[in-house]
């Protein structure tokens, strides 16, 4: 496939009818899309999300990765330790309406660091009951077919709706794409992981009537799988993956799943921004997840009466395109846990490769890394900033900072930029890291 071609400016939209004029246009619901949103709402903007799917929560609903990752610190020992959260703001926010609802477990351990297993169901509860209470509009099942632009400066997008197209008009626009859609249909520069090579897709699934006291005395307390299952894997030439983890749920008996690996019916690794390779993702993901499930009844304690209760709504992505930023997150920055003056989120989550055979996990014990407020920005182009895994980052080092936890604090800390970018009339690039991370600190503060 050839890349796409932008708009060239609004004048080939003149024919298309205007929805509506907002102060800040947000392009994707999941977690980075969420706190975006709602923040610019409460700073007293109009604030339009839009979504293509029914519901907002992105991957950690559609595709059920069903855990808040990165809220904690990573220690040599969990078991000898109690967890230490290490970001709030607005992921602090979400746990506590998640726990309010009975959506959360407790901290669970997860190899040298913790995370919380949270329902899909009582996600999309939450996040509608925020976005609704701060007055965000939402177009839900609307998808961006094209920008529209003035120079360099972004004006506006195309939408296709269930009633056709229609174009909207916005001071601000919020990519919370997770795939850089608007900036890359402005025609800004993006990367694709390791020179191309992209982390492979995983579908998740639940089951349920789970002998949870017999799985736990086998497989442990820790969610990432013990020695001897590995062994097991290691086994089933039809296994793709050779290391899983699986999460208990607030549910009793249920388990969610992360235990496949996916690539193309020929073995290829797929890059899901190609619809004809998103679409084999799907399909073969199919497969993999029920011959997981198989392996779950035949192999593991306590999994012998399981059901299979759904797959995900679709495969989770984790990695498709970053932009060219201001700054970029290097892989250096990660494993020295380099500190900044313009932190907008702490991060303490492994390097987290999803490729080959078993992931490659590296651990940041003891310490944190600090993301600069200037990954968020495109180098080049006016009015547009993003949001969650599409910042700016090398290969590695996007493989530990795009979890969700972290994600939150990426929109809250583009929400609040672009406030001042509004209210100061100034560009992304002028706003200085240090003012945002302080903003937010103080944010913090009043809530504690």
């Amino acid at each position: 496939m050839t890349d796409y071609q932008p708009a060239l400016g609004s004048e080939s939209y003149r024919d298309v009818p205007v929805f509506g004029h907002f102060d800040i246009i947000v392009l994707g619901g999941g977690p980075a899309g969420i706190a975006a949103a709602t923040t610019a709402a409460e700073a007293g903007h109009s604030v339009l999300l839009i979504e293509r799917l029914g519901f907002c929560g992105g991957a950690a609903v559609s595709g059920m990765s069903g855990t808040i990752c990165g809220l904690y610190m990573t220690v040599a020992d969990p078991f000898e330790a109690q967890p230490q959260q290490i970001i709030f703001g607005f992921a602090e926010r979400m746990r506590q309406a998640l726990e309010a609802e009975r959506g959360l477990t407790a901290p669970q351990v997860y190899g040298k660091t913790w995370v919380t297993t949270h329902d899909c169901a009582k996600y999309k509860k939450v996040a509608t009951d925020m976005l609704r209470g701060a007055g965000v509009q939402i177009l839900y099942h609307t998808e961006m077919v094209d920008v529209i632009t003035d120079g360099d400066a972004l004006k506006g997008l195309v939408l296709h709706t269930r009633s056709g197209f229609a174009q909207v008009l916005g001071k601000r626009v919020i990519d919370a794409s997770g795939d850089a859609d608007a900036v890359f249909r402005l025609g800004l520069a993006t990367t694709k992981g390791n020179n191309g090579i992209i982390q492979n897709p995983s579908m998740m699934f639940k089951i349920g009537n789970v002998d949870l006291p017999r799985y736990l005395e086998y497989w442990g307390d820790n969610t990432i799988c013990p020695p001897k299952v590995i062994e097991k894997l290691e086994q089933r030439d039809e296994l793709l993956r050779k290391k899983v983890w699986l999460f208990p749920t607030v549910n009793p008996g249920e388990v969610l799943v992360n235990g496949t690996k996916i690539t193309g019916f020929d073995g290829r690794d797929l890059d899901v921004t190609n619809p004809v390779d998103h679409s084999e993702a799907e399909q073969f993901s199919i497969y993999q997840a029920r011959a997981f499930f198989g392996f779950l009844v035949e192999e593991i304690p306590g999994c012998e009466d399981a059901y299979f209760i759904d797959y995900a709504q679709e495969v989770g992505v984790r990695q498709t395109r970053s932009i060219e930023g201001v700054k970029r997150l290097m892989n250096d920055d990660v494993v020295n846990a380099r500190k900044t003056e313009d932190s907008i989120a702490k991060s303490s989550w492994p390097i987290e490769l999803h490729y080959g055979a078993k992931p490659k996990t590296e651990w940041l014990v003891d310490d944190y890394y600090d993301v600069p407020f200037a990954t968020l920005v495109p180098k080049l182009g006016r009015n547009v900033i993003v949001a969650g895994r599409c910042l700016s980052a090398e290969h590695e080092a996007l493989a530990s900072c795009r979890v969700t936890a972290q994600c939150f604090e990426y929109g809250r800390a583009a929400a609040i930029a672009a406030d001042i970018s509004i209210r100061d009339g100034i560009d992304f690039q002028q706003i200085d890291g240090r003012h945002i991370s302080e903003l937010m600190k103080q944010a913090e503060s009043t809530l504690t």
